[in-house]
C-alpha cells in the first residue's frame, strides 16, 4: 500500500512578492529549495497564516540567497506580500518505509537560513 506523507516543509517563511501578471507557481530561493529537498517544477501546498487560504502549485528555482517567496498568477491573489506561509511537499511511498522516513523541516529566520 502507498500512502502519502510529509517530505519537506518551509516554516514560516514570509511572501516577498506577488506577481499577478506570471504564469502561475511559486518562486523559492534556491538556498531554501536546497536546504528543504525541495525542487524546480515540484508540487507543493501553501498555507497562509495570516488569512487560512491553502493551495496547491509547483516550485520554481529562484535567486540564491534573495530570500525570495513569490507567489505567481492567480495564487497572488491568495496572499499579500508580509504574509507568513508554510510551503509543504509530500511524496507517495510504501506504508512500512513510511514508518521510518524523516521529512525535511526547515525553520528560516527572514527567509534565510542559520
Amino acid at each position: 500500500m502507498m500512502i502519502e506523507v510529509l517530505k519537506s516543509k518551509l516554516h514560516c517563511v514570509q511572501v516577498t512578492e506577488a506577481n499577478l501578471n506570471y504564469i502561475g507557481s511559486i518562486t523559492i530561493d534556491e538556498d531554501l529549495l536546497d536546504a528543504a529537498n525541495m525542487i524546480a517544477g515540484e508540487k507543493v501546498q501553501i498555507v497562509d497564516n495570516n488569512n487560512g487560504e491553502r493551495f496547491e502549485t509547483y516550485i520554481i528555482k529562484g535567486e540564491r540567497g534573495s530570500g525570495c517567496i513569490c507567489l505567481n498568477g492567480a495564487a497572488a491573489r491568495k496572499v499579500q506580500v508580509g504574509d507568513t506561509v508554510i510551503i509543504i511537499s509530500y511524496a507517495l511511498m510504501d506504508f512500512e518505509e513510511a514508518k521510518t522516513f524523516t521529512p525535511t523541516v526547515v525553520f528560516p529566520e527572514n527567509n534565510r537560513l542559520v
